[in-house]
C-alpha cells in the first residue's frame, strides 16, 4: 500500500462491547488495521488479490469498477476504497460512492442498480473464521473509518453462506429486500434435464420453428472488439423501445451511463463482456449482454426486436435457450440471472438467493434516516403483498391524479 495514503488509520467502535471484543481480538492477533483511499488506483493491487478469491456481482470487479468512475466522472472527494486487514492480510474492501440520496448523505455501491446484486470483497475463508462478534466489530470499525457522510447504505447484499457462515450478517442492520435468480448446473444436460420438461422441450421446439419459418435463423458470441460497439447500439434501441412501452423511465439513456457501457466493449477492453445475439436473416432480433468471472456468467442486460411480425417465434426465449445451451457447454457452472421474478427465472434458475440491504449510520441523523427508509421499505413491501392494500393505494393515485388533470388510472 502506498504511503502517501490519502486517509489512514486504525479504529475501534464506540459500541463498548463491541470495543471490548476487538481490544482481545487485537490481543490474539499480530495486529490489524483499517486504511481508507479516495483513489482506486492505491487498492489495485489489493483488490486484485481479492478479486482473485471470486466475486458474486460484476461490481465487485476492479475493471467494471474503473469503467465506471471514469464515464461518470466520479471526483475522488466522492470516492472511498475502505480495506481492513488482519495480520498485515487484506481480509475486506468496500468501495463506495459518496451521493445524496432523497437528502441523505450516504456511502452506497458504485454502479447502483446496474448490477443485480452488490457485496464487499472478501476473503470469505479467513472472515467465515472469525467470531460473529469479531464480524461485528470489523465492519463498524470500517464504518467508523468514514467521515463526509451521513450512514452507510449497502442496497442488494446476497445471503451467501461460506462454511455454515453468514458473512454479512452482522454487517450493520439489515431488510430483506429482493430474491438473486441463479441457474447453476454442471453441464448443459443436467441444467436440460432438471429445468425443462417434456412439455417445455416441446414448446420451445414449437417456438423455434416458428421462428425458423420466417428465415435464417444464427447464433454468435461476440466478445469486445470493433463489431461490439454496433451491437450496443441495436440492443440499447430495443431496450428504449420496451421502456416507452412500459412508461417507464431509460436507466441506460444518461450520456455517462451509455459511456460506460461502451468502453467495457472497446478494443482492447480487460473487462470479459460476452454479447450473445440471435439473428434473423441476418438481423439482429435479441441480445444478452453478459460478464464472465471464473465459473460464473452474470447477466445485467437483455433485449428483444418489438417488431410483432417474429414475436410469435419468442426471439427472447430461442436466444436464451441457446445462451444456455453455450453457456454450460463452455464450461461455466453459474449463470447468474439478477434480481426480481421474471417467467424466464422461473424456467431456468435453480437458485433463488435472498437479497437483503445493510444500514451502518454514521451519526444520529444517519441512524434516523435508516430506520425511516426501512419502515418505508416495509410500508412498501405489505402493500405489494396484499391485494387490497395495493386497490386502496390505486385508488388514491387515481383521484389525485383527477383533481390534477391527469389520467383516470394508475397501476400500483
Amino acid at each position: 500500500m502506498a504511503a502517501g495514503a490519502a486517509l489512514h488509520r486504525s479504529v475501534l467502535t464506540d459500541s463498548d462491547a463491541l470495543a471490548a471484543d476487538l481490544a482481545a481480538w487485537q490481543r490474539e492477533q499480530s495486529g490489524w488495521a483499517v486504511r481508507v483511499e479516495t483513489d482506486i488506483e492505491h487498492v489495485a493491487a489489493v483488490w486484485s488479490r481479492l478479486e482473485a478469491l471470486g466475486l458474486e456481482s460484476p461490481g465487485q470487479s476492479l475493471a467494471f469498477t474503473r469503467f465506471w468512475i471514469a464515464a461518470q466522472r466520479i471526483p475522488a472527494a466522492d470516492q472511498r476504497f475502505v480495506t481492513a486487514y488482519l495480520d498485515g492480510s487484506p481480509v475486506a474492501l468496500m468501495a463506495l460512492h459518496r451521493r445524496r440520496i432523497k437528502g441523505a448523505r450516504a456511502f452506497t455501491w458504485f454502479p447502483g442498480p446496474h448490477v443485480g446484486c452488490n457485496a464487499p470483497l472478501v476473503d470469505a475463508g479467513r472472515l467465515a473464521r472469525l467470531a460473529p462478534a469479531q464480524r461485528a466489530a470489523l465492519w463498524q470499525a470500517m464504518a467508523a473509518a468514514l467521515e463526509g457522510a451521513d450512514l452507510v447504505y449497502l442496497k442488494a447484499v446476497p445471503a451467501l453462506p461460506v462454511d455454515g457462515v453468514d458473512l454479512f450478517a452482522e454487517l450493520g442492520v439489515s431488510l430483506a429486500a429482493d430474491t438473486l435468480y441463479r441457474s447453476a448446473f454442471s453441464t448443459w444436460e443436467e441444467c436440460n434435464t432438471v429445468q425443462r420438461s417434456k412439455s417445455r422441450r416441446k414448446h420451445d421446439r414449437q417456438q423455434g420453428e416458428r421462428l425458423e419459418a420466417l428465415g435464417a435463423v444464427g447464433f454468435e458470441e461476440l466478445g469486445p472488439g470493433e463489431a461490439a460497439g454496433a451491437v450496443l447500439d441495436t440492443m440499447f434501441r430495443q431496450r428504449a423501445a420496451r421502456f416507452r412501452q412500459m412508461g417507464v423511465p431509460d436507466p441506460f439513456a444518461p450520456a455517462a451511463v451509455r459511456a460506460f457501457y461502451d468502453s467495457t466493449v472497446a478494443p482492447g477492453s480487460p473487462l470479459p463482456v460476452k454479447l450473445h445475439l440471435l439473428r434473423l436473416d441476418g438481423a439482429i432480433v435479441a441480445i444478452r449482454y453478459n460478464i464472465a468471472s471464473g465459473d460464473k456468467l452474470f447477466c445485467l442486460i437483455s433485449s428483444m426486436s418489438d417488431d410483432p411480425a417474429i414475436q410469435a417465434g419468442s426471439p427472447g426465449k430461442q436466444c436464451l435457450l441457446r445462451v444456455m445451451q453455450t453457456v454450460f457447454e463452455q464450461g461455466f457452472r453459474v449463470f447468474d440471472m439478477g434480481a426480481g421474478f421474471t417467467d424466464e427465472k422461473r424456467h431456468w434458475c435453480n437458485q433463488q438467493i435472498e437479497l437483503r440491504n445493510h444500514y451502518l449510520p454514521l451519526n444520529g441523523r444517519g441512524a434516523a434516516i435508516g430506520g425511516l427508509h426501512r419502515a418505508w421499505r416495509q410500508t412498501r413491501a405489505r402493500i405489494k403483498a396484499s391485494p387490497v392494500l395495493r386497490e386502496a393505494v390505486r385508488r388514491v393515485r387515481s383521484a389525485a391524479l383527477r383533481l390534477r388533470g391527469g389520467k383516470d388510472e394508475v397501476q400500483a
